[in-house]
């Protein structure tokens, strides 16, 4: 067994793409439209569907946005360096909620960003 993906509702799916592919670096893997049901599903990730997680981004035509509720935590992704990360996600007008520094009561340096659904991604550097 292991995680397939994580599904997350996205209000603006070009938005979305355009966070998760040209600011974060993921690959849009597939995409396809459900006329009949007016939705459409976009899996992205950093590898093949057959060797990682990746995530589907999931738009329902007929909806702009979402209440993310209170028990979503955050999607964590590795990064070789948190602070030149942030730096570059700054650049290409990404927003840093949370700047790298060490995390609170340890020594691995984190980062958290907002997709533009307000979906908190954590920077983790990797050792």
């Amino acid at each position: 067994m292991r995680v397939l993906h994580t599904m997350l509702r996205v209000g603006d799916l070009e938005k979305s793409l355009h966070f998760y592919t040209d600011i974060m670096g993921m690959k849009l893997l597939r995409k396809e439209d459900y006329p009949e049901y007016e939705f459409t599903l976009a899996f992205v990730g950093y590898g093949d569907e057959s060797e990682t997680a990746v995530l589907e981004l999931t738009h329902n035509w007929d909806t702009g946005s979402y209440d993310l509720g209170n028990a979503y935590g955050h999607v964590a992704i590795g990064v070789d360096d948190v602070y030149k990360t942030c730096e570059k996600i700054k650049e290409m007008g990404g927003t840093i909620v949370r700047e790298a520094g060490p995390m609170q009561g340890g020594d691995t340096v984190i980062a958290f960003v907002e997709d533009p659904d307000g979906y908190k991604v954590e920077l983790l550097e990797d050792k």
